[in-house]
């Protein structure tokens, strides 16, 4: 008799809820619930952002001292990295095959145009080429703690930037060497590396998202920075080799020039140099610095923000 009845206690069916009839969607807004790690709305994400703005800076200071953390030389290799590279561009294209020539306002002014475009370049470069490792190179940081992904690439270009200002510096002392004094011009300097800034952490978002997906990115964006950097007049006048050496057509030119590599270093080479007039820039310069970065920052921000939810997955 007892048996019976736990068994007819066991078989009774709950009366019905009224969630029953919801869906998944409708019962988690129900009782204020939402997906782990989904993606907020765009607004929402910059405010985030914003909200974090302190842990970007320190972020990108610490990866900043820690570069070179493990060298006897420490920070230096900051200016040393890039002045080397100055140095080995122009034994090999200023002296043996003649890079010096078409330099405005004479060969003497090679070093200052050539230091310029190594400093300048190697801004945007390695922008680009650690951005593709920013999501990967933090896996830890990324699973371990909820927080925008958008900082870790944000945070390279910064990292970058301070960087530069360090080279700076050093370029400084070479134009002074040169006979390149301080004038207004100098100030142009500002806002052409607002531009690039603006360019360069947009270039670090796209390629976060495209490294975070296809790791092997890696090992392939060195040979295309290199690429572009031979096509964008680094280590040569660009319309001097172009239209003369190579007697290429004016669209092809036209073209060259308008690269967002070869404007951002045209601007600062017209900031500093004072041989470098305006006639080596391309037309509408300003509005082709401004628009590549706005174009490519506000697009790479949204590239980015669309796989929010994705990143450190899987």
């Amino acid at each position: 008799m007892s048996e019976t009845s736990h068994q007819g206690a066991a078989d009774v069916t709950p009366p019905p809820s009224p969630d029953d009839r919801l869906s998944s969607a409708e019962l988690a807004a129900k009782y204020g619930l939402s997906v782990s790690g989904a993606r907020p709305s765009l607004v929402e994400y910059v405010r985030q952002l914003w909200s974090r703005r302190h842990f970007i800076l320190a972020f990108s200071r610490a990866k900043l001292t820690a570069q070179y953390s493990q060298a006897k030389l420490g920070q230096l290799w900051q200016v040393a990295t890039p002045l080397l590279n100055a140095a080995v561009y122009f034994f090999i294209f200023g002296i043996l095959l003649g890079g010096r020539k078409g330099t405005p306002g004479g060969q003497e002014n090679y070093i200052p145009f050539l230091v310029t475009g190594v400093f300048v370049f190697t801004f945007t470069q390695t922008s680009v080429l650690n951005g593709v490792r920013a999501i990967s190179s933090n896996l830890g940081l990324v699973r371990a703690l909820h927080f925008p992904r958008a900082a870790l690439p944000i945070s390279i270009s910064l990292q970058q930037l301070q960087q530069l200002l360090y080279s700076m510096i050093v370029l400084v002392v070479i134009l002074l060497g040169f006979g390149q004094f301080p004038t207004w011009s100098w100030l142009i300097a500002v806002p052409a590396l607002g531009c690039q800034l603006l360019f360069n952490t947009g270039m670090a978002l796209i390629m976060a998202r495209m490294g975070s997906k296809t790791p092997d990115l890696a090992q392939l964006m060195p040979f295309v920075m290199r690429t572009w950097m031979y096509a964008s007049g680094v280590m040569f006048p660009l319309d001097y080799m172009l239209r003369v050496r190579a007697g290429a057509p004016e669209w092809l030119i036209s073209v060259a020039q308008c690269n967002p590599a070869a404007v951002y270093m045209d601007l600062m080479r017209y900031a500093f140099i004072d041989d470098f007039t305006g006639a080596y820039l391309p037309p509408h310069v300003w509005v082709l610095a401004l628009g590549w970065g706005l174009l490519v920052g506000i697009g790479g921000f949204v590239f980015f923000w669309k796989a929010e939810e994705r990143y450190g997955r899987g």
